[in-house]
């Protein structure tokens, strides 16, 4: 009643009462409750409830009948309630077909079950030493057996009772391995065990994949009886038996067998495909396991042919004897790796890091370095991650994140390789190694890692140690380690600048460049830094094709002249991840090839000078070239070349340019937008400039000077890096310039002329000294109308 109350009723909308004037209560009883046709009335309406009204004494008493309001409320929300059903084939299908992308995990899930029965007994065993009996050594054993078509696991684990058997078995996704956990957390006394893996009660169910029936037999210690679960694939029911047949007693643990598909007895029988999948997935189980295999044997056999005739006959009860080599079946260890990660750093060599490296990656080189570590604390995990010793021979695993070069463990059990850039970024996909958590976020399959908050943390954990790793290998006295490191996963490194702006810090200095001092050597930006001038305040960079074209770049004239070291970005990668650093310990990265570089050392008088005094070349050369150039300026950077063609600020240079026009799926459009202003600086200390401003004051309309123009400008083309809109136009200037050049050469006209005055001379003797017609021969004989005559 009171919710009621409070809902409806407010103190601007409640008539007011008073025990002190009787007056007054009888006006408000007037003004509230009469009725509309002036009649009163002991019951009426207000705010949505109804009320009473009475008197007692001189008191008037209001009664609200609120309580039959909130019984109503309530009978309008109560409702009868229902559970859910489901359709318990449909059910099965969609967890058999729909959880798992492979059909090979169903028996990672039926030894890891196996695995959690024997952690379980070691665990109960501690308490109640006589759960263990008589019954062996705790272990798991896999026999195909191809001529049946079955597969059988078999464990001497805890083994179920059969009401166990019927909860664990008949009820679909309930884990007895959880229920076993939150049994330990309840009982603080005896702690917990973190390496049992069951934790959606379904793993069992992928048995279904390949078998079409599946027989579950099992003794638990705390029973005297055998039980035997039996299902079909197609079925919505079971069965539970005791087992009477005393040949298939065990003394403690379960066996499943599972009666296999007509399309999987083939692959799920071999005893080598499953000894496989064992090592695959199951390696690192802390339990041995042990596979039905086919073995060799040499032996020696009597021999039971006569001798030959010829041949000794060997003495009486002796026979010779030779030897062959038989077949035979026995059990042999699967898993004899041992998780190294679970070891002490500490206690283990390099050359046992090593060992692992190629035998869990399939590698012949050792790597270049490892790091194994264990991370506590907010998230648990254990790794061992390396550095390969080359590089992936496909370039196509440069840019493929979803490498198979990390193994995902959880709890020691192999769940996967196949990752899209989950644990490690896409430029540090050439790192291989293990993880190993206890709590990691997997979906049902366990092979789908979850995105979560805990993923991204360890993300982040691995990411630091691996650049701990690199940067140790930089810093160690064997340069030659790091020089292979950078030759083979430089590119890499270079690509976390690019795609990794939160890890700059830890990518620069792993970085290595050629410069105008050291062509023959990497040098790191911190060397760089370290021989840097006091006054310099930048850090300057130009991007080519190759170290020849930068070394012999007009860029680096004065630069070089200056004692300024110069980087070279020699590689398509460079000149991108450069510009994604922008700075480093508070120096800038500069392009020489752009616009405005400033060398801090500049006189201003005679750039005041050089600029009054070539500023009419400047607009001439201009109006020449049109749209070609932005404009043309006076340069500060060159000493020996005539001019340069330098980029904009804002746009691409020449080496950019160049790389994207040679883009596949380039896009000629953004080609023309991107590409920045180009101006042509030139060298007023050079003799082709001092020249060409004599003829823009003296002869500005000269053609050979405009020619001259022209060509200056596509040689700064090439020789800036650009390429030349029309290659054939400009071969055609130079062949124009060097037939003016080389013209009156070399006695060339003058001896022309001489041969041909001296012949004249001699057809004039002949002439007059012979009166005797001349006879001609038929070759040589012209007529008027010879195309061929001149």
């Amino acid at each position: 009643m009171a919710p009621v109350l409070s809902r409806s009723l407010t103190p601007s909308s409640l008539p007011l009462f008073s025990s002190k004037s009787n007056t007054q209560i009888k006006l408000s009883s007037r003004n509230a409750f009469l009725h509309p046709n002036g009649s009163k009335s002991n019951r009426f309406s207000f705010s949505g409830l109804k009320w009473d009204v009475g008197t007692r004494g001189n008191s008037v008493i209001v009664r609200c009948e609120g309580a039959a309001v909130a019984e109503k409320e309530a009978t309008e929300t109560s409702g009868e309630k229902f559970e859910y059903q489901a359709e318990v084939s449909r059910l099965m299908n969609l967890i058999v077909h729909s959880l798992y992308s492979h059909k090979e995990i169903f028996l990672r899930e039926l030894v890891s079950n196996a695995s959690d029965a024997l952690d379980k007994l070691r665990f109960l065993s501690v308490t109640d030493a006589s759960l263990l009996g008589d019954a062996g050594e705790l272990e798991i054993r896999i026999k195909p057996d191809p001529e049946k078509g079955t597969i059988t696991i078999t464990d001497t684990g805890i083994g179920m009772t059969r009401e166990e058997l019927i909860d664990c078995l008949g009820t679909i996704a309930q884990s007895g391995t959880s229920k076993f956990l939150s049994a330990l957390k309840e009982n603080k006394d005896l702690g917990s065990d973190n390496s049992l893996i069951g934790q959606f009660g379904v793993g069992f169910y992928s048995a279904f994949l390949v078998a079409e029936k599946v027989i579950v037999s099992t003794k638990s210690p705390r029973s005297d009886k055998q039980y035997v679960w039996e299902a079909a694939a197609d079925s919505s029911s079971y069965i539970v038996r005791e087992e009477t047949d005393p040949e298939k007693q065990i003394q403690r643990g379960t066996e499943i067998t599972l009666y296999l598909k007509d399309d999987d007895k083939y692959e799920f029988t071999e005893p080598g495909r499953v000894q496989g999948l064992v090592k695959n997935y199951s390696q690192f189980v802390s339990f041995p396991i042990y596979t039905w295999q086919e073995k060799s044997r040499t032996v020696e056999v009597e021999e039971e042919e006569e001798p030959k005739e010829g041949d000794e006959t060997p003495p009486e009860g002796e026979k010779k004897k030779k030897t062959k080599t038989e077949k035979y079946w026995d059990w042999e260890l699967a898993n004899e790796t041992k998780p190294i990660w679970m070891r002490n750093p500490k206690e283990v060599e390099k050359d046992q890091y090593n060992e692992f490296y190629k035998k869990t990656f399939n590698e012949f080189l050792d790597p270049l370095a490892h790091t194994h570590f264990t991370t506590e604390g907010e998230v648990e995990f254990r790794s061992v991650i390396y550095i390969p010793g080359m590089a992936p021979m496909n370039n196509e695993d440069v840019v493929n994140p979803k490498t198979k070069n990390i193994r995902l463990y959880v709890k020691r059990v192999f769940i996967s390789d196949d990752f899209d850039g989950e644990l490690f970024p896409r430029y540090l996909s050439f790192v291989k190694g293990v993880v190993d958590s206890n709590d990691l976020p997997l979906n049902v399959s366990r092979e789908i890692l979850q995105e979560s908050r805990i993923v991204r943390i360890m993300r982040k954990r691995l990411v630091r140690k691996t650049f701990d790793m690199i940067q140790e290998l930089a810093d160690s006295e064997n340069k030659e380690d790091y020089r292979k490191f950078w030759e083979n996963f430089g590119k890499f490194v270079k690509l976390g600048c690019i795609e990794d702006t939160g890890n700059h810090k830890r990518i620069t200095p792993l970085l290595r460049f050629f410069s105008s001092k050291s062509e023959d050597e990497l040098i790191s930006l911190d060397q760089y830094i370290d021989n840097m001038d006091e006054r310099q305040n930048a850090i300057y960079y130009i991007a080519t094709d190759s170290l020849k074209s930068a070394k012999s770049a007009p860029f680096l004239e004065k630069l070089v002249q200056k004692d300024i070291e110069v980087l070279y970005l020699i590689e398509p990668i460079d000149e991108v991840a450069i510009q994604n650093l922008q700075t480093y310990k508070e120096k800038k990265f500069v392009d020489v090839s752009k616009e405005d570089l400033e060398l801090g050392d500049a006189d201003e008088v005679k750039e005041r000078e050089n600029k009054q005094e070539y500023i009419l070349l400047c607009d001439w050369m201009k109006q020449q070239l049109g749209d070609k150039v932005a404009k043309v300026q006076i340069s500060s950077r060159l000493s020996s070349s005539p001019c340069v063609l330098v980029s904009g600020k804002f746009g691409w240079s020449a080496n950019m340019e160049r790389l994207m026009k040679a883009q596949t799926l380039g896009d000629t459009s953004t080609l023309e937008f991107m590409r920045g202003r180009r101006i042509l600086e030139v060298n007023p200390d050079h003799p082709i400039i001092k020249d060409l401003n004599a003829a823009c004051k003296n002869a500005p309309d000269s053609g050979e000077a405009k020619r001259a123009v022209d060509l200056l400008y596509e040689t700064a083309l090439i020789s800036s890096g650009f390429t030349p809109d029309s290659p054939a136009e400009m071969g055609g200037k130079i062949y124009e310039m060097m037939a003016v050049a080389l013209g009156g050469k070399w006695g060339r006209v003058e001896e022309t002329e001489g041969a041909t005055d001296s012949s004249s001379e001699t057809n004039s003797d002949s002439t007059s000294e012979t009166t005797e017609t001349e006879v001609v021969e038929p070759s040589e004989v012209r007529t008027e109308t010879d195309p061929w005559s001149i």
